[in-house]
């Protein structure tokens, strides 16, 4: 099997709402574009993946990834994944992650349907099933907050993660009073989308660990490896 085509078909996305991730992301607003990755080859076998955000237009990866990345896969085998990732990632320089890695999930797509089976099962997997949680906006009062969370548990749900407003000072009060609001026998964890210094860090990481809280995700900017080995 070889690959014999690759393409890039972008979608518009209009009317996104004033958003903001973070400390380490900038508003966004207006229009984005999606992108769908096909790759096409000689026995008819495609496989597809997305590309872009909200936040990041595929517009943006889509010259690289068809100048750099695609002739890389043209006329390779397929299922080579990781001699072609290899071969990508020697030329990272020349593209971004978004675009190797929409080009590495639409190999494994193929895969996958190479062999009649699930991704997850060519990975390994061992689960026959994965737990749901819901996910908080960023809210604008502490409040918003715990009633959410409240509504939520009520509701069935049996987890709830926090994306806090990114001060860290208001995201512990907002730790508290989620906790407070939900009881001590409820999953409560905090994604803060790499938004404090290591100090800050680990003064939010030590209230949320009193809480009990199942995980503390993402608080340092994801770079930050040193800082993270510290925390």
């Amino acid at each position: 099997m070889k690959i014999d085509d690759v393409t890039l078909t972008l979608f518009a996305w209009d009317d996104i709402p004033s958003t903001k991730y973070g400390g380490h992301t900038l508003e966004f607003e207006g229009q984005s574009h999606l992108g769908l990755v096909t790759i096409k080859t000689d026995e008819g076998v495609e496989g597809n993946a997305f590309l872009g955000s909200a936040s990041r237009t595929a517009a943006h990866d889509a010259l690289s990834f068809i100048k750099h990345l695609k002739p890389i896969v043209m006329s390779q085998n397929p299922l080579d994944r990781e001699r072609l990732w290899q071969r990508m990632w020697q030329g990272y320089r020349s593209t971004t992650l978004r675009a190797i890695g929409a080009m590495d999930v639409a190999l494994w797509d193929i895969a996958g349907k190479r062999a009649g089976l699930p991704v997850h099962q060519l990975m390994g997997s061992f689960r026959t099933s994965v737990p749901a949680y819901a996910s908080s906006p960023v809210h604008q009062e502490t409040q918003a907050y715990v009633e959410e969370a409240v509504d939520l548990k009520s509701r069935g749900w049996t987890a709830y993660k926090i994306h806090p407003p990114t001060k860290w000072e208001w995201d512990i009060k907002v730790c508290e009073e989620v906790r407070k609001g939900v009881g001590e026998d409820y999953r409560v964890m905090l994604d803060s989308t790499w938004s404090y210094r290591y100090e800050e860090a680990l003064r939010v990481g030590q209230v949320a660990e009193a809480l009990n809280f199942y995980w503390y995700e993402d608080p340092l900017a994801d770079d930050d490896i040193l800082n993270y080995i510290k925390l």
